[in-house]
């Protein structure tokens, strides 16, 4: 598989990271902004840059907006009618229509697992810090000695080790 495949060019994050969060390390695959958006302005009325706020939020921060995808997609939302936009204090704000909402609940389980990704995009946002930075070369070498370990004695004692390892350092 190519390293584009696995995630290697996950701007902005360590390579490995994109085991975290699946095989691709895409946090929205085709048409999720679209889903994401409505669902966030079904909350509520938002300008583009709360839009782009609340999605890195909901990540831990992991994910990061561009302007190059919301407002295309604000646009594309306004012109299928599905949302509106308002002048407000020299902003575009923009709400959700009843068309919209129609829209978001034709697709009520995907948008569950959109926020729930969100979730666990979170859960790992909040593992990084100063202090962890420490870390990642022996987690590399882990990793790799983890890998080929597997490949020489079979994946069950390296899990049955990992598992072990992982208890240890759940309970510091």
């Amino acid at each position: 598989m190519s390293k584009e495949h696995w995630g290697w060019a996950f701007p902005g994050h360590p390579p490995w990271a994109a085991f975290a969060f699946g095989q691709t390390g895409r946090f929205f695959e085709a048409g999720e902004v679209r889903l994401a958006i409505l669902s966030l302005l079904s909350e509520g009325p938002k300008h583009g840059y709360q839009l782009m706020k609340e999605m890195a939020e909901r990540s831990g921060g992991l994910y990061k907006a561009s302007a190059g995808s919301v407002y295309p997609t604000l646009q594309q939302l306004e012109d299928e009618e599905l949302i509106l936009a308002d002048q407000q204090a020299g902003k575009k704000v923009y709400r959700i229509t009843e068309a919209g909402l129609r829209e978001l609940a034709k697709a009520p389980d995907h948008v569950r697992r959109i926020w729930e990704r969100a979730e666990r995009w979170e859960d790992w946002g909040q593992c990084f810090g100063p202090e962890s930075m420490g870390v990642l070369q022996p987690i590399s070498r882990l990793v790799k000695a983890s890998l080929q370990a597997a490949r020489r004695s079979g994946p069950d004692r390296v899990r049955t080790v990992l598992e072990r390892v992982c208890r240890e350092l759940e309970d510091l």
